[in-house]
């Protein structure tokens, strides 16, 4: 994808009529709201670092959708885009997170004193235990768009503040392009470094250019304290262990996050954040929380269930294999996160998890000793 504006100005010489895409096979949120009508007006318009309305929605032409989830189809250049485009990326958002309107407000909690439980998901079944969240810098240009240097410069910024953390937290940042094929490969089966960007979604929209250029991973000693570095957002903290402690995993989640901002506060630099969208983050599925907490755990039996599905709905979960979204459970095995994102705080969303994953045990726990489970079957959440 070119950087820079001269693309643009170019299609100008044509009439919104011809350089409108061809949605008509498109199963993303971005077909579902963008119009030719629309497309006329917004297609001048640009964000002050010079994002446009065919970047916003780039990834969602070039990838008309998903076998397994219904994708967004846009993504921000900048925290200015989700102003500018609003016409385009309020519906979207609104349609993507459970009928989120313009004039809500999000809730911000990350006070984990405030969960409920979590440390007690048995471990014969929960086999680990993640949370994560991204992170974006304010003044700078977020991945799909930023320069080389900008990319530099969070990269340098983020170390600096990360090599300030002590005790527990204590680690080191390793530069990918400074790690072999091997060292990579091992991190990536070990689950703590983020894949080559072979993802058509990442390719289409642009934050794959100059890869490894500025990108890598900060862990802590232990490997329970995670930070990558330019992948798809400025920032990715992730806290895991394995078993079934979630509580622990969260408290330290939350006492990282909150000495990392700490940390770049002092530095004068603040992370993207309005009452409106909560956290800002490249892609609009992530805004609000941009939390995804998860665990691994063996449901082999209930996975077989007729209404498996329908219960995790239910539950307000999501399932996915072990080896990311668009892989398939192994042995019984699944990945079963929280859906929700955006309005909901981090107490609450973990605290869905812990409860329905431990809801789904029990069901499991059940089913192996050949009982019915439908009085089991939890009302919508």
């Amino acid at each position: 994808m070119p950087f820079g504006n001269t693309h643009n100005q170019l299609k100008m010489n044509y009439n919104a009529d011809l350089e409108y895409p061809d949605l008509s096979q498109h199963n993303n949120h971005m077909a579902k709201v963008l119009t030719a009508s629309m497309y006329k007006r917004l297609r001048t318009k640009q964000t002050s670092n010079g994002f446009t309305l065919d970047d916003v929605i780039q990834t969602g032409v070039d990838n008309p959708g998903h076998p397994f989830i219904m994708t967004v189809g846009c993504v921000a250049g900048d925290e200015e885009t989700y102003e500018v485009f609003k016409e385009l990326l309020d519906p979207v958002i609104e349609d993507r997170h459970r009928g989120y309107k313009p004039t809500d407000k999000h809730q911000t909690d990350l006070n984990q004193s405030n969960l409920k439980g979590g440390d007690d998901l048995d471990a014969n079944y929960v086999l680990s235990c993640r949370v994560r969240t991204g992170r974006s810098i304010r003044g700078f240009c977020l991945p799909p768009h930023c320069s080389r240097g900008e990319r530099r410069a969070v990269e340098k910024l983020a170390i600096e503040a990360l090599s300030s953390l002590t005790g527990d937290l204590k680690g080191k940042y390793y530069a990918l392009k400074n790690m072999t094929e091997a060292q990579q490969q091992q991190l990536i089966d070990d689950h703590f470094l983020f894949d080559k960007p072979v993802s058509p979604l990442l390719l289409a929209s642009g934050m794959a250019r100059d890869w490894p250029d500025a990108r890598g991973i900060w862990h802590n000693l232990q490997k329970t304290f995670l930070v990558w570095v330019n992948e798809e957002d400025h920032l990715r903290v992730i806290s895991m262990q394995n078993g079934g402690k979630m509580k622990e995993v969260f408290t330290r989640f939350c006492t990282g996050l909150t000495q990392i901002e700490t940390l770049f506060k002092e530095k004068g630099f603040s992370f993207m954040w309005n009452e409106h969208l909560g956290y800002i983050l490249t892609c609009p599925s992530n805004l609000g929380t941009g939390l995804r907490a998860g665990v691994h755990v063996k449901l082999p039996n209930m996975s077989k269930h007729s209404k498996f599905e329908d219960i995790l709905k239910r539950l307000r979960l999501q399932k996915r294999g072990t080896g990311g979204v668009d892989t398939a459970a192994v042995g019984g095995v699944f990945d079963i996160s929280n859906a929700d994102r955006l309005g909901i705080s981090e107490v609450a969303l973990v605290q869905m998890v812990v409860d329905g994953v431990k809801l789904l045990v029990d069901m499991e726990k059940s089913l192996e000793k050949g009982q019915v489970i439908d009085s089991m079957i939890p009302v919508q959440k």
